[in-house]
């Protein structure tokens, strides 16, 4: 099973971009979305944004992160 979590594009220098969630960067590829900008978010995988998200669901998804993470 794999689990993806989504980020927002904060920066992009062509095929490389930093995403941002949950207080954490990670620099990821974003070859598979096309036309990404700054502001996007995106489902990211193995390092690779995989499928942009509409605003409201993937701040839904951020807060059930935030949900399995505060159980811990």
């Amino acid at each position: 099973m794999c689990l993806a979590i989504p980020l927002k594009l904060i920066e992009i220098n062509g095929t490389s971009a930093v995403g941002e969630a949950l207080g954490m960067t990670r620099e990821i590829r974003v070859d598979f979305i096309p036309e990404p900008k700054v502001g996007d978010y995106v489902i990211v995988h193995a390092g690779f944004a995989i499928e942009r998200l509409g605003e409201e669901q993937a701040l839904e998804d951020l807060e059930a992160w935030k949900e399995v993470r505060d159980a811990l």
